[in-house]
């Protein structure tokens, strides 16, 4: 399993996608944007546990965080059957959230990337989006990476997603990869 953490429109969703296309074999794309559009009113609605306040932050409840777990736990069966999965994540709690994911995938291979993104480009591009809260990008673009330990780091603030897909490819060595 590949995990992309990086803060919103940092491109780990492009990324992602171009990841499957030039990656040996069939790889599933899962993130933290499709755990949410399956939660209550696509993550808008109270009963989903999340709470959006100014300046970007965000906030869980504890039944958000057991739901989470599940999510985790559901994607580490997935890859410990065989499926190549690449999940695109936000740490909003940089190394916690790293550490939460890794005790939840147990034995299933990990290799951890970092999507970086200047926050003022990340905002820039946040602005063009319909779907985002005003102030997560800029809020995330470093946040997200507090104590993250990675085995590559990608940076798209002048690099386009499908370099950044084209120089990780590169980056994982054959024996990660499945033949």
């Amino acid at each position: 399993m590949i995990v992309l953490n990086g803060g919103s429109s940092s491109g780990k969703s492009s990324i992602a996608r171009a990841l499957q296309e030039i990656l040996p074999g069939i790889w599933l794309t899962f993130g933290v944007d499709t755990f949410i559009d399956a939660l209550p009113g696509r993550g808008d609605s109270p009963r989903a546990g999340i709470t959006y306040e100014q300046g970007g932050t965000i906030a869980f409840s504890t039944e958000h965080r057991a739901l989470e777990r599940s999510w985790y736990t559901g994607l580490s069966a997935m890859a410990r059957a065989g499926a190549h999965l690449i999940l695109d994540e936000v740490f909003l709690a940089g190394d916690a959230g790293q550490e939460r994911a890794r005790s939840t995938f147990g034995e299933t291979d990990l290799i951890w990337v970092g999507v970086h993104c200047d926050p003022d480009v990340a905002a820039r591009r946040e602005a063009q989006r319909l779907d985002r809260v005003e102030g997560m990008a800029r809020q995330q673009a470093l946040s997200v990476h507090a104590g993250v330990v990675y085995d590559v780091v990608v940076n798209t603030t002048y690099r386009s997603t499908d370099e950044c897909a084209r120089f990780l490819a590169n980056q994982l060595t054959l024996d990660a990869l499945p033949r």
